[in-house]
């Protein structure tokens, strides 16, 4: 089985793609390194990948766009698995370097290494992935990136584990032919107990006022939990939007057909774009730390006198 991922080798995506492999093996053809997310999806749809691996999620970052753009774009691809991978950024140079005055990474790595650039005072320079970052490392550059990079490409560590936020994790979506999909999903459904997850893309076909409470109020009535809802526009007509949401739950599930069938029968498009096991996230064991201490800093509840509430909420 040939699995296309975002490369080069040593990306974060690439552990993802041998790891996934290594535990649905063969992979006869091994992994393929692909330049663009969008290489990686054409390739899963022209059949040159059996698979295709791409990063979607990172809890520091949140979506990374150009996968979810792709995904809800793809006529003929669909996630049917994903892998989750705790994220660490190391800081490489080149043997010799001279003064290093830029930082180089992919744009959520970047993202995730603030402080060591603030801290630094180094110039944030993106490049197309954290591994080709490492790859492409000039003489005064340092280069952010997984442990694997400094032996893979032959360079010095500056410092170990530089990100903001230890124990930060990345969802890599893993990508199939839509049409195999059913039989994909089924072979992974046989005598299994896996609870399931599935995003969906619904563009309401007439907007206004209450489209979004509409929406969002099937789920309720069926008691379909609905854990994220996002927006993408539409690139071909201004102002409108799909959204894009995650259920808890599988297509084939009564509840969440139930409000497929409420969607489709008001009249709004929809896709299924990845049906993928929940692997634990529905037993409440990933929401269980949310707490005071992480909620976003100004935020107000019950307890907020007067004073605090017309501060944060400005009414």
């Amino acid at each position: 089985m040939s699995v296309g991922y975002l490369g080069p080798e040593g990306s974060f995506t690439h552990q993802a793609a041998a790891a996934w492999s290594a535990e649905h093996g063969p992979v006869d053809a091994g992994l393929a390194a692909r330049e663009t997310v969008a290489d990686v999806f054409a390739g899963v749809a022209a059949g040159v990948h059996e698979r295709g691996v791409v990063a979607i999620e990172n809890t520091v970052e949140g979506y990374v766009v150009p996968s979810l753009d792709a995904i809800v774009g793809s006529a003929s691809v669909v996630a049917v698995d994903e892998v989750v991978l705790d994220i660490s950024f190391d800081a490489f140079a080149r043997p010799g370097h001279g003064d290093l005055t830029e930082v180089t990474a992919h744009p959520h790595g970047l993202a995730q290494c603030q402080g060591f650039v603030r801290r630094t005072g180094l110039a944030p320079v993106a490049a197309s992935s954290n591994a080709a970052a490492c790859r492409d490392a000039g003489p005064h550059q340092v280069a952010l990136g997984p442990t694997i990079c400094g032996e893979l490409y032959g360079l010095e560590t500056v410092e170990r584990a530089v990100e903001d936020f230890a124990g930060a994790r990345t969802r890599f979506l893993v990508l199939a032919p839509r049409a195999e999909a059913a039989a994909a999903l089924g072979r992974a459904r046989s005598g299994s107990e896996t609870a399931w997850r599935t995003m969906l893309a619904v563009t309401p076909v007439v907007t206004g006022p209450g489209v979004l409470a509409r929406i969002t109020q099937s789920f309720g009535a069926r008691r379909v939990n609905l854990s994220s809802l996002i927006t993408r526009p539409l690139k071909a007509v201004a102002g409108t939007y799909a959204f894009v949401l995650v259920v808890d739950g599988a297509p084939w599930d009564a509840p969440v057909r139930a409000v497929l069938e409420d969607l489709v029968g008001a009249g709004d498009a929809l896709k299924t774009l990845g049906v993928v096991p929940a692997r634990g996230e529905l037993d409440g064991s990933v929401r269980a730390d949310v707490d005071a201490a992480h909620v976003p800093v100004g935020s107000v509840d019950a307890s907020t006198g007067a004073a605090g509430l017309a501060t944060g909420l400005l009414w």
